[in-house]
């Protein structure tokens, strides 16, 4: 999932671009309201965080761009403390849902996932990919989220990313080599204990035993496999 992040703060901007990185979104920033709408126009991402306060174009005004060339796609205001009242006037524009600065890195995930879950079933709506089982395990990619019985847990893009690839090589041995290139890309290190702590928590919110795991099985000295 592609985001657009356009922020005039150079601090903000990167924390974010880091943040939502390491949750396994594909990230690009804009430091201004004109620059934004070049890359949405170009990139067509699927989720935008638009400050409402920037140099050139603010945020209402690429707002109103963006839903020029897209009517459907997922916006969400970033907005001070004294321009709270303002997000009103963003969301009368087309936007989504706002957030006042200063936010938590899970409070920002939580709303991006919350945004996308109400917004998938618009009308025009890019197309999502259809639920799978693994297991005893329902993973609904559209609300990143997977469901055992009636217990909710939530899942990141990289866990998807996971999971998704496991599930399509289902009964072959997945080795670390393909994980880190299918999920971390070019920014992993062989070297890395990412991908190990990243597979490590990942079980413990999806196996009903992360001791004796059931869908992300170790092959030693091989990689991992979903029977």
């Amino acid at each position: 999932m592609k985001i657009l992040i356009a922020e005039d703060d150079d601090h903000t901007r990167e924390a974010l671009r880091e943040v939502l990185s390491m949750e396994g979104y594909e990230v690009m920033t804009a430091s201004d309201g004109l620059q934004a709408v070049d890359f949405f126009r170009v990139s067509k991402p699927d989720f935008v965080c638009l400050d409402v306060m920037m140099p050139g174009q603010n945020g209402y005004e690429a707002c109103k761009q963006i839903r020029r060339l897209d009517e459907y796609v997922p916006i969400l205001f970033l907005t001070a403390k004294a321009e709270e009242i303002d997000a009103v006037l963003g969301l009368e524009l087309g936007a989504d849902d706002y957030m006042t600065k200063p936010f938590g890195v899970k409070e920002i995930t939580a709303r991006i996932r919350a945004i996308m879950r109400r917004t998938a079933a618009r009308p025009g709506a890019k197309p999502t990919e259809a639920d799978f089982f693994m297991d005893d395990l329902r993973i609904v990619p559209a609300e990143l989220r997977a469901y055992r019985d009636s217990v909710e847990l939530p899942l990141s893009p990289r866990d998807l990313k996971v999971l998704r690839l496991l599930y399509e090589r289902r009964g072959k041995v997945v080795d670390r080599n393909m994980l880190a290139d299918e999920v971390w890309g070019v920014d992993y290190f062989p070297e890395s204990r990412a991908l190990d702590q990243h597979i490590s928590q990942l079980r413990k919110r999806i196996e009903k035993d992360a001791a004796n795991p059931c869908i992300i099985r170790t092959v030693h000295g091989a990689g991992y496999r979903f029977e």
